[in-house]
């Protein structure tokens, strides 16, 4: 590995999120040499490229051999179990020995037959029957199955219970049926209409709509406190909550969507990121990513419709009979035998927004490794974003955000923190002891200290931020505002007001907010900063009240000044310890008179 590809792999693995998924090694001929599953991606690829005595021999020759890493990021380890389980099957790595033989993941079946049966299968046949799942374990498909079949009677034999048969009395009942697990179909004592009510109650349990299942509980539990079967309640209220806990399927495997491909599209000024899926047999076997510079035509249609060209030229060559896309690309009936589908809700919808939120976290990784190689980079692109999001007529690169605190009206106090290129720059953080407002005034604080903080920059001939933030909305915004008029510094120093709504921002002299973007980077930064003024604040404000707490009994002491105050709580630790100490201990720390003065105030203290 030479130095090239290892600085390569190094700005990759430094790139990688802290986020459960898979990741597939590649070697120089672009193939994929090993998938691996992770519930810390960055933890786990890291992994393999320090130096370990544990490091079997496969895994040294592994890692000689990777010249790339890419990555599927998912909601939970146990998609990233079942992507890997596709992918591995899909890809057929060299270095894979888990998950490559033809082991399948458990489903469960409804069988399409008189009186469907409920069962555990491995096989997904395209029989008619229903199927639902995978499973990412076998003891999860167990347990709904015996939650199924102890709340809901069905049967569970193999007999073939057509009509004639039935009529015919071929059958006789089972021990299932004593043991109150099955209504006997089998001799008629329950229609298929009835059977089929329990029927719908499993599809809903496997489907994830929890309601008529937990309805129908409900109303058997309410049955039988009323019977005062107390046992038998019971019995359905702890099933009810059982039920609680299920889990509807991922939308990594389908069961109903056989074989499509999915392209979702995510435009920048300069860059276009398309990703790509394909599902085949209701499992996700590929994930792409690839990054197109759209040039001069900016019309999103012809984009998507020259991407799906791209990637299926050089990755995924015929595309299925299904392309699931977010709208439909120009010229789509130029693609031969594909019907395009832009899907609003459900499981299609589910896969399109899953291929854009990879997309999106392909984007930030992309900007990230870049953000690695040039620092300065990011700042200038969040400068300009900044500048943009917020209608500003320079980039934000100097900001203080003013806050204030008090305790109904007691001990109040302000905050100014200050932020240096979106960043915190601790050092020029500054507390306010409010010196001219009583009670609790917020409005006149925020003038005083706004005041205060940029009164005495113009005398010194200081820096002037290039943007004013001030936490409180329209009335502390207006407050500050008119300082910054008696000042003459409105049209210098730009100035808003955050609202409770953390994406409203107020301006002066307009009464309607304007939202930010709750996905975009500037939002970040501002409540970073409105985060950081609050805490500042909080933190003085909490210790000028303790500190007010500890003293004032203290200070009522005629004849104990601050270095008596400090001495004796340096000693005795403790307020209530002074005031239990004798006159001679006192003197020891003291001198006799003032401990003798400490001693006779606690005591006329005690008698009242």
């Amino acid at each position: 590995m030479n130095e090239m590809i290892r600085q390569h792999i190094r700005e990759q693995v430094a790139a990688l999120p802290h986020s459960p998924g898979v990741y597939q090694f590649v070697d120089r001929n672009g193939v994929v040499i090993y998938v691996g599953k992770a519930k810390s991606l960055r933890k786990r690829v890291s992994s393999y490229f320090v130096e370990n005595r544990d490091h079997s021999a496969k895994v040294i020759v592994l890692v000689k051999q990777i010249v790339d890493i890419r990555h599927i990021v998912v909601n939970s380890e146990q998609d990233a179990l079942l992507l890997e389980n596709s992918l591995i099957k899909s890809l057929q790595p060299r270095y894979n020995i888990l998950l490559k033989d033809d082991k399948t993941y458990p489903w469960i079946v409804i069988r399409r037959e008189p009186f469907p049966r409920v069962q555990s299968t491995r096989q997904l046949l395209r029989d008619g029957s229903q199927y639902f799942g995978p499973y990412g374990s076998i003891s999860m498909q167990r347990s709904i199955l015996e939650f199924i079949r102890e709340v809901i009677p069905l049967r569970t034999c193999k007999l073939n219970l057509s009509n004639s048969s039935i009529k015919a009395g071929k059958h006789s009942v089972c021990l299932q049926y004593h043991l109150g697990n099955c209504k006997a179909p089998c001799i008629g004592a329950e229609s298929e209409e009835e059977y089929a009510e329990s029927i719908a109650l499993v599809q809903s349990v496997l489907k994830g709509d929890l309601r008529p299942v937990r309805r129908w509980l409900e109303e058997e539990m309410m049955r039988a406190a009323m019977e005062l079967k107390f046992e038998v309640a019971e019995g359905y209220k702890q099933r009810l909550k059982s039920l609680e806990n299920y889990q509807s399927r991922s939308v990594i495997v389908s069961s109903k969507i056989v074989d499509c491909d999915v392209f979702s599209l995510l435009m920048d000024d300069d860059v276009v990121f398309c990703n790509f899926l394909r599902i085949r047999h209701g499992s996700m076997v590929a994930v792409q990513t690839v990054r197109l510079t759209p040039g001069v035509d900016s019309d999103e249609s012809e984009i998507l419709a020259a991407a799906i060209r791209h990637i299926v030229d050089n990755i995924a060559g015929e595309l299925a009979h299904e392309v699931i896309v977010p709208y439909l690309p120009a010229a789509a009936t130029l693609f031969d035998g594909v019907t395009f589908t832009v899907p609003k809700r459900g499981e299609k919808a589910d896969l399109l927004e899953f291929s854009l939120r990879s997309a999106r976290i392909y984007r930030a990784e992309i900007m990230k490794n870049l953000e690695i190689k040039n620092p300065e980079r990011h700042t200038d692109r969040l400068m300009a974003a900044m500048k943009r999001e917020l209608n500003l007529d320079r980039e934000p690169r100097y900001i203080e955000c003013f806050d204030n605190s008090n305790l109904q009206g007691t001990n109040p106090v302000a905050s100014c923190v200050v932020f240096r290129n979106g960043k915190p720059s601790r050092k020029e953080y500054r507390h306010f002891n409010i010196k001219t407002v009583v009670g609790a005034d917020d409005f006149a604080s925020m003038r005083e200290i706004v005041h205060r903080r940029y009164s005495r920059l113009l005398e010194e001939g200081a820096e002037l931020p290039d943007l004013i933030v001030v936490d409180g909305g329209k009335g502390q915004l207006s407050s500050a505002y008119l300082v910054l008029c008696e000042l003459g510094i409105e049209c210098r120093v730009p100035i808003v007001g955050l609202a409770k709504r953390i994406e409203e921002v107020f301006y002066p002299n307009d009464p309607t907010p304007y939202y930010l973007s709750r996905t975009g980077e500037p939002l970040k930064v501002i409540c970073h900063i409105r985060d950081e003024a609050h805490r500042f604040g909080i933190t003085f404000h909490r210790q000028k009240r303790s500190n007010n707490f500890i003293n004032s009994e203290l200070d009522q002491i005629k004849g104990i000044g601050e270095k008596s105050q400090m001495a004796l709580l340096r000693h005795f630790k403790s307020v209530k310890a002074i005031r239990q100490a004798s006159v001679e201990e006192l003197s020891t720390v003291v001198g006799d008179s003032r401990a003798q003065a400490i001693f006779d105030y606690f005591a006329a203290k005690t008698k009242q």
